[in-house]
């Protein structure tokens, strides 16, 4: 009879320790099951805001972080570039209802290592966990396809983006240049020019176009198109 002998001294592989971090606690309740599912996967925490996040990640120190963007206290993008800060090899994961291509840029620049939707997490959640742990990249699908799409065009400026925002809110042009203490000729040279960047004729599909994109976050502002 043949015998297998076993070096003691190599061990399996140990699961992929993950951190939540998520406003929603019945989403961390559900991926937290998810991930409990899985052979090689652990969930070792969970955070509610960017800030708990920063404190959990330096405590627990995952292997994977999966991050939404908008939370109380402090924002997804801004977490992790706190955490890259203190921890350079960081693997994070976005996980965000937000498909814009402007906000999946900032969150990659700031250190992201993947971008996922909530409303793709079913089918690709546990291979881009994976993927990230790694050392790969994990963007979805429509997020790389817009990224590549807009590659090549001029972005939005801070300043248009801050005009933008007051647009969507309801100012007109008059309001606008009072609140940024500029002329009322500037703000309207600069509407020219986020008209072209974002490839539309009026202040409406603006608004409509830089909030798909990520450049403004209409479950903030409030949206009142003013034609001023």
């Amino acid at each position: 009879m043949e015998v297998t002998l076993v070096d003691p001294a190599v061990s399996q592989p140990l699961p992929i320790s993950v951190l939540v971090v998520d406003d929603h606690p019945m989403l961390r309740e559900g991926i937290g099951a998810v991930i409990e599912r899985q052979a090689d996967m652990r969930l070792v925490g969970e955070a509610r805001d960017g800030a708990e996040a920063v404190t959990q990640h330096e405590a627990l120190r995952p292997d994977v972080t999966l991050m939404d963007i908008q939370m109380p206290k402090l924002g997804g993008i801004e977490a992790i570039e706190a955490i890259r800060a203190r921890t350079p090899d960081a693997a994070i994961l976005v996980l965000t209802t937000y498909p814009g291509d402007t906000q999946a840029l900032r969150a990659l620049r700031a250190g992201a290592a993947g971008y996922l939707l909530k409303s793709c997490i079913r089918k690709e959640l546990l291979d881009a966990i994976r993927a990230v742990n790694a050392g790969r990249r994990a963007i979805c699908a429509d997020v790389a396809h817009d990224i590549a799409l807009h590659a090549l065009e001029d972005r939005l400026t801070d300043r248009e983006i801050d005009i933008l925002r007051l647009v969507a809110e309801g100012h007109p042009n008059k309001q606008i240049a009072w609140r940024l203490s500029l002329s009322t000729d500037t703000v309207k040279a600069h509407m020219k020019n986020i008209f072209s960047k974002l490839g539309v004729a009026d202040r409406t599909h603006a608004v409509i176009v830089a909030a798909r994109r990520g450049y403004i976050d209409i479950a903030e502002d409030v949206i009142a198109y003013t034609d001023a």
